[in-house]
């Protein structure tokens, strides 16, 4: 029962985090990417943040033979630089830059029915959706 509930009350936190620190905001990501006129460094200290949590508890985590919720460790084994990995990045990049949110404040953000986040998550979701079925032929060409 708990295995079901924790990623519910972490999906909430995270949520809240990125409420509180005004990640949701688009002009706060369009602020931090201007670096020649108004820049804004609250994303920097939120990227900050997160990465030092990481450095400080991943280590630790990972010592343990197993997770407490769960029977193994599920980590990615791949660490090639490839084209798809290339290019999956600059389309997130350039989707970030263009509309000012990433997935996590996209979907956070459908709460206030901005009719902004609510096109971001739609053509988020559309550009998932094509990737999907159009997998098999992007394995092929690129490679």
């Amino acid at each position: 029962m708990v295995k079901n509930w924790v990623p519910f009350v972490v999906g909430v936190l995270f949520a809240l985090g990125l409420g509180v620190s005004g990640m949701t905001q688009p002009q706060k990501v369009v602020g931090f990417l201007d670096l020649f006129r108004e820049w804004d460094p609250s994303l920097a200290f939120v990227m900050i943040g997160a990465i030092g949590f990481h450095a400080l508890f991943f280590p630790m985590i990972t010592k343990r033979s197993s997770p407490i919720l769960a029977d193994q460790f599920h980590l990615p084994n791949n660490s090639d630089l490839d084209v798809r990995l290339i290019l999956g990045a600059m389309l997130f990049g350039a989707g970030w830059g263009l509309g000012g949110y990433c997935p996590g404040p996209g979907i956070v953000s459908l709460a206030s029915g901005n009719k902004e986040s609510i096109v971001f998550v739609g053509a988020m979701v559309a550009g998932m959706l094509v990737f999907h079925f159009t997998k098999p032929l992007i394995n092929k060409v690129v490679r």
